[in-house]
């Protein structure tokens, strides 16, 4: 059980799990650098793809299939795509964590004023 406690991400660190899945995915690839970071930014497509489905399948948007999603599917698919795009920025930039407090500082920013 202790394993298992620490290999659970902690919620107030979520950029050491973005570089724990950052070299997982890197031991693993057999791709070029280049074709691997085109990839990881194409994810966020499909990852954004599964929100539209669970969306659709939360408001029983297709007739054919009724309701087949519920909105914690929704929060899960969002979630996704947020760590796909904490990923792919930290496939871009070993300085991920800074960059992104950055550009979330101007967004507050403009938001405020």
């Amino acid at each position: 059980m202790k394993h298992e406690e620490e290999a659970a991400p902690r919620p107030g660190a979520p950029w050491t799990t973005v570089e724990r899945l950052h070299a997982w995915l890197d031991e693993r690839s057999a791709l070029p650098a280049e074709q691997e970071r085109l990839l990881r930014l194409l994810k966020l497509s499909e990852e954004t793809g599964e929100v539209a489905a669970a969306v659709i399948g939360a408001t029983g948007q297709n007739p054919r299939k009724g309701v087949t999603h519920s909105w914690d599917d929704v929060q899960a698919e969002l979630c996704d795509v947020i760590v796909t795009a904490m990923v792919a920025l930290r496939t871009l930039t070993p300085d991920a964590e800074r960059v992104f407090a950055g550009h979330l500082r101007r967004v507050d920013d403009r938001a405020r004023s």
